[in-house]
């Protein structure tokens, strides 16, 4: 069975405070803590965040301006995933879709309905073509801009993500989960 980690990527938002911020990294979390067949990881610029992660939790900290390809380097695995932390309500299913897209396709990506990418995986190590960035507007584009090939992109259903306070009209009552932040802003 290939080794897999899904990392939490928790940086600073100035658009919501700490706890916000807090609820939102730990309900993502929690999410990827309950997949099964990976290891979870947190990789955040926000020291405090190493305390919402379950014993044996490997925390990696990185600077706020960290490039996504310089994370994928200190995840040790055949396969890893990087998820946003501001997708607390994120389907579990999405990020096994995007495993499941690296069968076909180096790098897969599951894009922000509003730009950016809620989150990336990638057979690993990267390769040297690729500089993956969450942020970047168009990630599918601009990374199929770098690709020696169309196809060495795939993508899977887009999500969004809560970047602003307005995003978070985004949020399904419905949905089970994001239990943190739901406390907070309902």
């Amino acid at each position: 069975m290939l080794t897999r980690i899904v990392a939490v990527l928790a940086k600073q938002n100035d658009s919501f405070d700490r706890e916000i911020l807090t609820a939102m990294a730990e309900d993502t979390y929690e999410v990827v803590a309950g997949l099964q067949h990976v290891t979870p990881v947190l990789v955040t610029s926000i020291p405090e965040l190493e305390e919402i992660v379950w014993p044996g939790t490997e925390v990696i900290t990185i600077a706020d301006d960290t490039p996504l390809r310089e994370i994928f380097g200190k995840l040790g695995a055949e396969q890893a995933a990087i998820v946003s932390a501001d997708a607390p309500d994120l389907p579990p299913l999405l990020i096994g879709k995007l495993f499941r897209e690296l069968g076909r396709a180096p790098l897969a990506v599951c894009p922000s309905l509003y730009g950016g990418a809620v989150a990336i995986a990638a057979a690993l190590p990267l390769p040297d073509w690729v500089h993956p960035d969450l942020d970047a507007d168009n990630p599918v584009q601009a990374m199929r801009e770098q690709a020696p090939g169309r196809r060495m992109i795939a993508t899977g259903p887009g999500w969004h993500r809560l970047r602003k306070p307005e995003d978070l009209r985004l949020l399904d009552p419905g949905l089970e989960g994001w239990d943190n932040l739901r406390a907070l802003v309902q």
